[in-house]
């Protein structure tokens, strides 16, 4: 996730970071990384070079971000805030974690039954 990591400070304590104005709740930032995650995966598994890659996948993000109606200054700042203050990160990328599995739950395949020969009681 290193194109989310990029200009996080760590130069400010938590004491010091101050709250910005359009900080994105919790329950914002949650499904956002979430579906960014998956964006980063899917643009990572499409075979293009580094720049390619990368510049995809920040045209897609802005658009995700456009999306929910959320500026990428806003994010940012959000993301930034929530990384000083490690235990609110730790604590919404365990939901993003969470997120995640459900998601590949949902999808994955379903065990089938076990085949019975005809005849034969179940």
């Amino acid at each position: 996730m290193a194109a989310l990591l990029v200009g996080v400070s760590a130069c400010q304590t938590p004491e010091e970071a101050p709250v910005p104005a359009d900080l994105l709740p919790k329950e914002k930032m949650i499904p956002l990384l979430a579906d960014l995650h998956v964006l980063e995966a899917q643009v990572e598994n499409s075979r293009l070079s580094p720049d390619s890659a990368r510049a995809l996948f920040l045209v897609q993000q802005k658009a995700e971000l456009w999306k929910r109606e959320i500026t990428d200054s806003a994010f940012h700042r959000s993301f930034r805030y929530y990384s000083i203050h490690g235990k609110d990160l730790d604590e919404i990328y365990g939901a993003v974690i969470d997120t995640l599995n459900k998601r590949e739950a949902k999808f994955a395949p379903k065990p089938a039954e076990k085949a019975v020969p005809p005849g034969w009681a179940k």
